[in-house]
């Protein structure tokens, strides 16, 4: 079995420790002080010595216990232990590895000394109050300060050995912080405004030693930051390198626990105790920016992204982190990447934890239910909102991109949606909330913040379901032309019965004339999409009218004749042809040529066009195909009495293709 001896006393000593206590290892943690010891987690296979070690001590422990390996995690500022353990496997010829924290110095309002007593002497040349974080151990060279006892604040651990070096240096006992960190920002900057300190004096102990948030604290407050820097060390490891480096060579598991969290509308106060625990315990955060500044707070590495994608490799590729968070806005399982995100972290020990949707919050500040209520998301996807709105007596709609609060108003007034009413919420749950109510002609000219949802409101929604629209509906006058041909109802009827329409068919009509079968086929397929092909322009026109006009805008209109205007058309699931202009054995051939099931409907008035088709039934390898022939009689008032006209028979050819491509 593995032995190895990691010096501790670090945040990512404690990490590795954990890393380490889950593999088949034997593991010997050496912390310089009793109090460290108490921070690590105990575990059967993990051996804690709390104490300081002389160089001796170090010699004997390797020597006795002949480990495979020596990890130095100790203080970057732990000059001399590290000296010691270098040393210690020198002589013992025990496998050294040093752990190295990366270094914040990278600002122009940092002021940098090499060393305490520069630090000293630039403190001397300046007034005011100011606050130590660089610990006990080497407080006492501070004291070259002057007025040190009524200038020096000392933050150090709540131990006595701190209380006494504190004592030995001079500082007051009204002048001693004594805490365990780790310290946010807010509270670096109230313990700033509580001494008055003008500066603030820290170790360049990188992100891990909190020196971000004391710098962000000094910059907010105005107070001097001054960093004595590092002293000179030979190259080491990161974590994540040593991390990475003991799976590889002796196989061991890694298994980051990942929470996917769904962190409600926004604002802290509106996500749940769980989501704020989970928050609080994980090591790393990850999410967009603003959900990551709900969490400024919190003394964390945080990674900005948003692409599942993203995530997931940086979550493989960050050894150091054990436990992650994925902040995820709203609810985890309402219009939320964790979808995506889910099949990317097989090799993790995924937890979900939901929070407050802005469904649910908007509606309680509506005072609405929303059992009823259809959601539709037009955040970074597609979605045909008129065609909800007509049929729904409430929407729910995410908004976001392209899809703005102004273009969707757009959208419903263009759809002859004018009289709805909308209720838009802007930055829920933050202290700007803004919550207004109107038609969608008050918002065309608006501005509206690309964080709003909109709730639509509908009372207009029972119309007519089933299809045959009567004729007198659609425009069919062309201007000089005179009337377009049009399907009448009775037939286009049964042409839709035969049709036998899906929610999500991609419909093709060609020959669309008026464009009457394809309203009523939009209007059917009500997740699909219609093709509308024609090769007259004015016809064509008259097709959008009329699709306008019955607010069937899942239509999609192709000037052209058939075949050719239908090369680039997506593989259709059902076909329409009224208007071949002769070319109906071509437009055949390329349906075989696109899809493996499809359903045909044809239909002719002449004998000829009847011939064609049914010996176009003989030549072709339908799987199933059927003929009726139809005569409609329609009533007509004659003085007193009422006739029946007959009109001219109906052939209606229905084909099936089933895999032949």
């Amino acid at each position: 079995m593995t032995n190895i001896c990691l010096f501790a006393g670090t945040t990512e000593g404690r990490r590795i420790t954990d890393f380490l206590s889950k593999q088949d290892v034997e593991l010997t943690v050496c912390t310089a002080t009793e109090y460290g010891g108490q921070l690590i987690n105990p575990s059967e296979r993990v051996k804690i010595s709390d104490k300081r070690l002389t160089e001796k001590e170090i010699f004997d422990l390797l020597k006795t216990d002949h480990f495979d390996l020596v990890i130095d995690a100790t203080h970057p500022y732990a000059v001399e232990a590290t000296d010691n353990i270098r040393e210690a496997c020198a002589k013992t010829g025990t496998e050294y590895k040093r752990l190295e924290r990366d270094s914040f110095v990278n600002s122009r309002d940092i002021r940098t000394v090499p060393d305490i007593p520069a630090a000293v002497n630039f403190l001397n040349s300046v007034d005011g109050n100011i606050l130590l974080t660089t610990g006990s151990k080497d407080l006492i060279k501070f004291s070259g300060i002057n007025d040190f006892s009524d200038r020096v604040y000392a933050r150090v651990l709540p131990m006595p050995g701190s209380l006494e070096a504190c004592s030995a240096a001079g500082v007051k006992l009204s002048h001693i912080i004594a805490m365990q960190g780790p310290f946010s920002e807010e509270m670096n900057i109230a313990m700033i405004r509580s001494v008055h300190a003008e500066w603030l004096v820290t170790k360049d102990s990188g992100e891990t030693g909190g020196v971000e948030e004391k710098y962000t604290a000094a910059r907010r407050e105005n107070a001097g930051l001054i960093v004595i820097g590092r002293p000179l060390q030979s190259n080491g490891m990161t974590e994540s390198e040593i991390i990475a480096m003991l799976c590889d060579r002796y196989n061991f598991i890694r298994k980051p626990k990942v929470t996917v969290l769904g962190i409600g509308p926004g604002d802290r106060s509106q996500m749940t105790h769980a989501a704020n625990h989970v928050a609080g315990t994980a090591d790393c955060l990850i999410g967009a920016r603003r959900m990551l500044d709900s969490f400024s707070g919190e003394r964390k590495h945080n990674f900005e992204a948003i692409s599942p994608e993203v995530i997931a490799e940086y979550i493989k590729t960050h050894y150091e982190y054990q436990h992650f968070c994925v902040l995820m806005s709203g609810d985890s399982g309402f219009f939320s990447g964790t979808r995506r995100l889910l099949p990317l972290l097989a090799d993790c020990d995924v937890e979900i934890i939901p929070g407050i949707s802005s469904l649910s919050y908007f509606c309680a500040k509506l005072q609405k239910t929303y059992e009823e209520v259809l959601t539709v998301s037009l955040h970074g996807r597609d979605a045909d909102i008129s065609r909800a709105v007509q049929d729904h007596e409430q929407i729910f709609v995410l908004t976001g991109g392209e899809n703005t609060v102004t273009s969707i108003c757009q959208k419903l007034s263009d759809s002859g949606l004018d009289n709805v009413l909308l209720y838009i919420g802007e930055r829920l749950s933050y202290p700007d909330e803004k919550i207004t109510k109107g038609m969608p002609k008050d918002f065309l000219c608006g501005s509206f913040d690309p964080l709003s949802v909109i709730l639509i409101e509908n009372s207009s929604t029972d119309r007519i379901v089933t299809h045959g629209i009567p004729d007198d509906c659609f425009i069919r006058s062309s201007g000089e032309k005179g009337p377009v041909p049009m399907t009448k109802s009775e037939i286009r009827s049964i042409c839709l019965s035969k049709m036998a329409l899906t929610e999500k068919a991609v419909c093709w009509d060609i020959g669309s004339g008026t464009g009457s079968v394809s309203v009523e086929m939009a209007l059917c397929a009500k997740k699909g999409i219609v093709y509308a092909v024609e090769k007259d322009p004015a016809a064509l026109e008259l097709s959008k009218k009329n699709a306008l006009r019955m607010k069937a805008s899942n239509i999609q209109f192709i000037e052209g004749s058939a075949p050719e205007a239908c090369a680039d058309l997506p593989e259709p699931t059902h076909v329409i042809i009224g208007g071949a202009s002769g070319k109906i054995r071509e437009i055949i051939r390329i349906l075989f040529a696109k899809g493996t099931d499809i359903r045909i409907v044809a239909t002719a008035v002449s004998l000829e066009s009847a011939a064609e088709l049914t010996d176009i039934n003989k030549q072709f390898n339908f799987s199933d195909s059927e003929v009726v022939m139809v005569q409609i009689a329609k009533s007509k008032k004659a003085g007193n009495h009422h006739l029946m006209i007959g009109g001219n028979p109906v052939y209606i050819f229905t084909m099936q293709i089933s895999g032949q491509k």
